[in-house]
């Protein structure tokens, strides 16, 4: 997706957003370090697995109730078009929260007032312990909002992912909302409480390793068209491999954030008129209350 973005797009997400956040340009010693509760994570321990964020490159993190982002992903857009910034914002969502009201009541807002947003549905087939099709009367998620264009594309192939983000991108910013419906698939459960194979049988989830797995398509693209050896490959997962074990016995030895961080952050410091404007209110009524 990246690939077909810049900066300046907005994207906002569910929680457990280690990847998206990666690619908006952090680091995997500050995300690693932010899941450990140190102080040199990504918040400083303040947002843990669910809550990366990154106001610097337009990344708006996850959020905790189920499809909420994609109304808060609504605002985003509201605010590139209210400002004329030629930009776009991409709400991501599961599948399993494609029913949840919010997306339908933002999404009828983005479309009266033409908003440039992409209803990104990261469609891997299964929700909290069930299926599509045990939890949605209309499977076809991207065509539920008959009167907004939808697309379907292969999300385990990442030059169709980036050549149809470009495409929603610009589309929305000429024209309005989009929905856009990646079909991709979970191989592990959804959560530690969640086994994953209650609901499927494991053949499945071995065939589609087999033959879908993105991370193989592109090893097969690089060594069929001979633009590295298989002990480049090699060389280039083992070089992460260490690294990374490097890096996370590096933030063992972090410090956790000190007690005085528990207020930081928190409040808008600036002396805005419409907050002085509160805080007077305020102390009338509680005037009025003593």
């Amino acid at each position: 997706m990246e690939e077909g973005l810049t900066k300046e797009d907005c994207i906002i997400t569910a929680y457990r957003e280690h990847c998206n956040h990666m690619a908006r340009g952090d680091t995997p010693y500050r995300i690693i370090a932010e899941m450990m509760g140190k102080a040199s994570g990504s918040t400083k321990a303040k947002g843990g697995s669910m809550h990366y964020y990154s106001k610097k490159n337009n990344f708006y993190g996850g959020n905790g109730i189920v499809g909420a982002q994609t109304a808060v992903g609504t605002g985003l857009a509201f605010a590139l078009k209210y400002l004329n910034k030629p930009y776009a914002c991409f709400a991501l969502y599961g599948d399993g929260s494609s029913n949840q009201g919010q997306l339908f009541e933002a999404s009828n807002m983005a479309g009266v007032w033409k908003l440039p947003i992409v209803y990104v549905i990261e469609n891997n087939k299964y929700g909290m312990g069930t299926s599509i099709e045990r939890a949605s009367h209309h499977t076809e998620l991207h065509s539920k909002f008959r009167s907004f264009p939808g697309l379907e594309i292969d999300g385990m192939n990442v030059f169709a992912v980036r050549e149809a983000v470009k495409f929603c991108k610009e589309y929305v910013i000429k024209n309005g909302p989009m929905f856009l419906n990646i079909d991709t698939y979970r191989y592990q459960g959804h959560s530690m409480s969640d086994p994953g194979i209650t609901y499927r049988t494991s053949e499945e989830v071995a065939k589609t390793r087999e033959t879908r797995d993105c991370i193989t398509k592109v090893r097969n693209y690089i060594l069929e068209n001979k633009l590295a050896t298989e002990e480049e490959i090699k060389n280039v997962e083992k070089n992460i491999k260490y690294q990374l074990l490097d890096d996370i016995e590096k933030i063992k030895k972090d410090p956790v954030p000190d007690d005085s961080e528990v207020s930081t952050d928190v409040y808008v410091e600036k002396d805005y008129p419409y907050i002085r404007g509160v805080q007077h209110h305020l102390s009338v009524f509680n005037g009025h209350k003593q």
